[in-house]
């Protein structure tokens, strides 16, 4: 399934690095971005003509890793057969992973970018297969089936295929009550799984679009101003939506600018 059927998806991520050249030919190499546009200070990535990750360059800000801000940015691919054919070009490359993870409703694997920002590359399992509890979707951490993602893949990884889309980006939050209060709140989520220091929320019943955890970053107060990760996160809404929301610009609690535009 895509994500495109949500009335409020993640349109693109936006991330501070220090090094564009070095970080930006990672998610061509590694991930399978193509670059779309860009110079000395910006560089756009993505797949298909869609602009996916954007890249801002500034060599003085600095790494802050137990801040409020980037988790991870979850890339979904299409299907099985494709995340099958990503691992075997990573095992090619010799690249190492943070994890391998399966989430009953996807499988997803884990990395970071030369700068520690985190990276889930990851597929849905289909929609009727997920089990919902209430409102809630079940969602837990088992082993991955790597050797049968292998088996099923290809050795002609090239460039992420169409339909790669941002499918969640998960935050690290300073406390998952007031995350729940204004991502359910100000943003008009559903929370839609919630497990011990984390939340996850939704729209349109997709497991999750947002989450927020305090693994690392319980007790955090607003993010510093010069600070490499996470930018900017760009939504994308249904005209209703938007006009619902009454803005399409907000700041969470920890300082993380979100801009909300219209589908299309």
């Amino acid at each position: 399934m895509a994500t495109s059927d949500a009335p409020l998806q993640i349109g693109r991520v936006a991330l501070t690095v220090n090094d564009l050249g070095k970080v930006g030919d990672f998610y061509q190499r590694v991930i399978g971005l193509q670059r779309l546009s860009g110079d000395a200070e910006q560089v756009l990535l993505g797949v298909d003509g869609q602009a996916l990750l954007e890249l801002r360059a500034d060599k003085t800000a600095r790494h802050r890793p137990n801040e409020a801000g980037l988790f991870h940015t979850a890339f979904l691919l299409p299907d099985r057969a494709a995340l099958g054919s990503w691992l075997r070009h990573i095992a090619a490359g010799g690249m190492k992973l943070d994890g391998a993870s399966d989430h009953l409703v996807s499988e997803a694997v884990y990395l970071h970018d030369p700068e520690g920002n985190g990276i889930e590359v990851y597929v849905d399992r289909p929609r009727d297969s997920w089990t919902r509890r209430g409102e809630e979707v079940l969602m837990d951490t088992v082993a991955l089936d790597v050797p049968g993602l292998l088996g099923i893949g290809a050795d002609d990884w090239q460039t992420a295929p169409n339909g790669t889309v941002v499918g969640h980006v998960h935050l690290q939050v300073g406390d998952v009550a007031e995350a729940e209060d204004f991502y359910m709140n100000s943003l008009g989520l559903d929370r839609t799984s919630h497990r011990f220091g984390a939340s996850f929320f939704s729209s349109g019943g997709y497991h999750h679009h947002l989450a927020g955890n305090i693994w690392n970053s319980r007790g955090a107060g607003k993010r510093s101003a010069n600070a490499t990760g996470l930018a900017e996160l760009v939504l994308e809404a249904d005209p209703g939506v938007l006009a619902g929301l009454g803005a399409n610009s907000f700041t969470d609690p920890w300082g993380t600018r979100i801009t909300v535009a219209a589908k299309g």
